[in-house]
């Protein structure tokens, strides 16, 4: 009976419940008024339309520059890739992407969040009348609108720590520039030297970039593609939100899709290596899916063919090779055109397919460098260009004097020797002035870098 008694009226600890819960949704309530008043008071209808900006200056609103017509970068440079040669060039810019180009601090999750609140407003000049409403993520926006964020958005206005350098660093990383235009930065990155950072990396090429490429620009040079750590050559940077994303395009087309025959080639990269042995064919195409697979220890993975790739996770991948130059001590030279953009492709081409691992690539042709035999004393007395070689180490801990082909762990030779890209400049001005795009007449630009120390080395020695 006491237990029916419990069912047919409330216990205390019902009670207790409810009351929480009460206490709660009052709670969540007054938090949920609080974090609306910055929202409400941009409202039209609770203050003049002119005191967004006051707003803005008392810390309530936080406001982003307005908004200027800019070339959508993705579209053009995929009307290049697809071949297109003339269209409509698309200016429209949508609330969300104005926001993360202002503010690249912001992490993406946190402004679509703010616009699924309604916590975002936008404000622009019609007729004459400053006016201020609420806008969604996917609103286009008119040249002069400004964005508002609330202020009690931790919106990092604060700058990024810049990489501190030293005047002889500067001047090395600035040394490495091969051409610089108002829109992209080409560097003959040095071999050793991170592109990235990442656990274990204190400097990267991106960081340093920041610091010593910016020059008068207000943003760093963006990166659009990677090289290997240890290897070496052509870099291209983006300097503009614009330019970036045109580049993005261009190397997306080459990583995600075979080049077609028919269609012009407008990004064309030939590396240099050197390889233990020689290829069957003094020139031809490997064509080899891709995939990863995780080694034994569970702890590392590695690239490899895949050979049944229906079954399997793979990736369509495509070089061009030829032979350069042979040498009677069983190395060769080969020039490579990577014609689609996979992790470490090149190398595991020449190892796999070719049977001619790169010299120095311990990761993939360990074997071939056990069972290679070190050339003998009398082929490494000197460089047969008669030059000294420079034991002094380079700024960042970099030393490329040694790893040739004569020391007993030489370096990985590979090494981006050329290429070849749109002018992006040239493209996005054209842009910009006429409205739309015409490729039909647009120039090429191509870049050489020589080759590292150690490989001009190695090319010395073996041609003695």
């Amino acid at each position: 009976m006491r237990n029916l008694h419990l069912f047919g009226r409330e216990s205390p600890s019902s009670t207790f419940v409810k009351f929480a819960a009460k206490m709660c949704c009052t709670a969540a309530g007054q938090l949920l008024r609080s974090l609306c008043t910055t929202t409400a008071e941009c409202s039209p209808k609770s203050q003049p339309q002119d005191s967004a900006i006051d707003s803005g200056k008392t810390g309530k609103w936080f406001i982003l520059p307005p908004f200027s017509s800019t070339v959508n970068g993705t579209a053009a440079g995929k009307a290049l890739s697809s071949a297109a040669t003339a269209g409509k060039a698309s200016t429209e810019t949508s609330a969300l992407k104005w926001v993360l180009r202002c503010c690249p601090e912001l992490p993406r999750n946190l402004v679509q969040k703010l616009f699924r609140l309604r916590q975002v407003r936008r404000e622009s000049a019609q007729e004459g009348q400053v006016k201020c409403w609420k806008v969604t993520a996917k609103d286009s926006m008119n040249v002069g609108d400004k964005i508002l964020l609330p202020g009690s958005v931790n919106v990092s206005v604060t700058e990024k720590k810049e990489l501190h350098c030293s005047e002889e660093e500067v001047e090395f990383i600035r040394s490495l520039v091969l051409y610089k235009d108002p829109a992209i930065i080409v560097v003959n990155k040095p071999p050793g030297l991170p592109v990235q950072g990442g656990i274990g990396i204190k400097r990267s090429l991106d960081e340093l970039s920041a610091t010593c490429l910016s020059y008068d620009y207000s943003e760093p040079p963006r990166l659009v593609h990677r090289l290997d750590r240890d290897s070496s050559g052509i870099l291209v940077m983006g300097r503009t939100q614009a330019s970036t994303t045109f580049l993005h395009s261009i190397f997306r087309e080459k990583t995600f899709a075979a080049p077609d025959k028919v269609r012009r080639r407008i990004l064309q990269r030939r590396y240099w290596a050197l390889v233990i042995g020689s290829p069957r064919r003094a020139n031809g195409i490997v064509s080899a899916p891709l995939g990863k697979v995780v080694l034994d220890d569970g702890k590392s993975d590695r690239v490899t063919v895949i050979e049944d790739p229906e079954n399997t996770s793979s990736q369509h991948a495509i070089t061009q090779y030829k032979v350069i130059k042979a040498s009677s001590h069983g190395y060769t030279w080969l020039e490579l055109c990577p014609l689609t953009g996979r992790k470490h492709q090149i190398r595991v081409h020449c190892a796999e397919v070719l049977g001619t691992p790169l010299v120095g690539d311990f990761k993939y042709g360990w074997q071939a460098h056990r069972k290679l035999k070190q050339l003998s004393q009398c082929n490494l007395q000197s460089d047969p260009s008669g030059e000294l070689v420079d034991k002094k180490r380079l700024p960042l801990g970099l030393d490329l004097g040694n790893g040739s082909v004569s020391d007993k762990t030489p370096r990985l030779h590979l090494h981006c020797r050329q290429m070849v890209l749109p002018d992006v400049f040239q493209a996005l001005e054209d842009i910009e002035t006429r409205g739309d795009y015409d490729f039909s007449r647009l120039k090429s630009l191509k870049f050489d870098a020589p080759l590292p120390r150690f490989m001009d080395q190695s090319w010395n020695i073996l041609s003695s």
